[in-house]
Order: C-alpha cells, then structure tokens, then sequence
C-alpha cells in the first residue's frame, strides 16, 4: 500500500532525474524527459520523500494517502 499520493507537476519538472536516481522503482522520465510515478509504493516512504526533497524544482507534491495532508514540498 502506497504511503503517498504522488503529484509530479509537469510545467515546473525539467528532466533533471534525480527522482529517477533516488527512488528508481517509482520514478521514471518519459518521452518528453519528464518525470512520471511507475509505482507509488515501488520504493520505502522514505525514499520517496527523499527522491522529492530531491527535485531542484519541487514538482514532485507529496500527500498522505490516509490525511490527504501535503507533506511535500513544504509551506
């Protein structure tokens, strides 16, 4: 069961992967080098967060999928 509801927003990412290296099993870039969710419990909660806190752009938006609270990106 997925922790995160995961949100990628595609005008702010800008290819630049680090989700992909962090959390390989739930992000991948598609055609157009934007990052997708291939599975949102493919890595551990934490290493999702991490691949998020990652994004130089912040386009990946974290919530709780029992809150729906958002836990990333923070504000």
């Amino acid at each position: 069961m997925a922790k995160y509801k995961i949100e990628i927003d595609r005008e702010a990412c800008i290819g630049d992967n680090a989700c992909c290296d962090v959390a390989p099993a739930t992000f991948e870039m598609d055609d157009e080098s934007i990052a997708i969710v291939t599975d949102a419990a493919g890595d551990e909660a934490d290493t999702i967060l991490e691949a998020a806190q990652s994004c130089p752009t912040e386009a990946i938006i974290l919530h709780d999928v029992e809150t729906d609270e958002k836990v990333w990106p923070e504000g």
